[in-house]
């Protein structure tokens, strides 16, 4: 079948892609920016270089009798707000990553690999650089390889200078050393790891007390902290990975809990088995200055509080009764916030 060649009309110049709103130029720049950021994070298992349609890496299958490969994908939220009101971009790539890592942590999994995902409405290569700078020290830090990503231009779809990331992790874990919480038992202690602040989640409700109802603008000192609204939000997302993997080394964790949306009282109960209830002891840790200021500004209940905020506690470790004081020993800032009870799968808070 015949068709008409394309045409323009009259003198009328062409529409080009730019001027949609997409900058392929723009693209190039920013993938020439982050290639030497990618691979400074590679281990010996990548195979292949960014800018391949699909990253490769090769499982060491000497190292693992019967490896359970653990993945994750997760984002940074409207923790990016406070980015963009700030100006400063380096952090929450590190946030995404250590996010991502401390999910798979959960259930004993080292990473293995990363991958991104940034979509904005004008890309500009100066900020992707900073985005990306964040995501390979993160990876570096917790050896992990950034093999692959997306950048993804959307004119219309993002307002002017905003963008949102995600992340993809895949790590391993012999399945015989696989932690689900199965074995959990009443007697056991439950431990906390302290958070460096709200890590990655509860931004929407903080950012309305602090913004809207306190009326902080990002640059405002906080009294009763010290530093700025947006220095205290922008307060980096903590890894575990260094602190716990000598503990499942000792075979001395039987569940882990990351702490994000929904804090203790809706993370916890996912590793309990049934007739389990965990009762935490909220004396047990002093809560970090900025909970309070939270809470007193934004008159939350303290239920809210517990639900929408980590309120201090990144990470819980369950042990048994008798390996506390190894766990103890083996995180310096950990502390021993409750234990298990008889119940129904829920948090109980003494």
């Amino acid at each position: 079948m015949k068709t008409d060649p394309v045409r323009t009309t009259g003198s009328t110049p062409g529409a080009r892609y730019r001027d949609a709103g997409v900058d392929i130029d723009a693209g190039n720049e920013t993938v020439r920016r982050i290639r030497s950021l990618a691979r400074a994070t590679f281990t010996p298992g990548v195979l292949s270089d960014i800018g391949s349609f699909g990253g490769l890496f090769r499982l060491d299958r000497d190292r693992y009798r019967e490896p359970v490969l653990v993945s994750s994908t997760d984002g940074v939220g409207t923790k990016l707000k406070v980015a963009f009101m700030t100006g400063r971009h380096d952090t929450v790539g590190a946030d995404l990553v250590n996010h991502c890592v401390n999910d798979i942590l959960a259930q004993g999994a080292e990473p293995l690999f990363f991958l991104d995902y940034l979509a904005t409405g004008r890309l500009l290569p100066e900020i992707a650089e900073q985005i990306i700078t964040g995501i390979a020290r993160g990876c570096r830090e917790n050896g992990c390889a950034l093999i692959g990503g997306e950048t993804a231009e959307m004119p219309g779809f993002y307002a002017d200078g905003e963008y949102d990331i995600a992340g993809f992790i895949v790590g391993v874990v012999e399945r015989d050393r696989l932690v689900d919480g199965r074995t959990i038992q009443p007697g056991d202690a439950i431990i906390g790891l302290p958070s460096t602040g709200l890590h990655t989640n509860g931004y929407s409700l903080a950012r309305r007390v602090l913004f809207e109802i306190c009326a902080f603008r990002a640059d405002s000192v906080v009294p009763e902290l010290g530093i700025s609204a947006g220095d205290a939000l922008l307060a980096p997302h903590r890894s575990y990975l260094n602190d716990v993997r000598p503990l499942l080394a000792l075979d001395l964790v039987k569940g882990m809990a990351h702490v994000t949306g929904g804090g203790l009282t809706e993370k916890l109960p996912r590793i309990l088995p049934e007739h389990c209830a965990a009762r935490i002891d909220t004396r047990a840790w002093e809560v970090p200055p900025l909970f309070r200021v939270l809470q007193e500004c934004g008159n939350i209940p303290v239920n809210e509080m517990y639900r929408a905020f980590n309120m201090g506690i990144g990470m819980v470790l369950v042990c048994a009764g008798e390996h506390r004081l190894g766990v103890l020993g083996g995180v310096a800032d950990a502390v021993v916030i409750g234990e298990i009870g008889a119940g129904d799968r829920t948090v109980q808070y003494l």
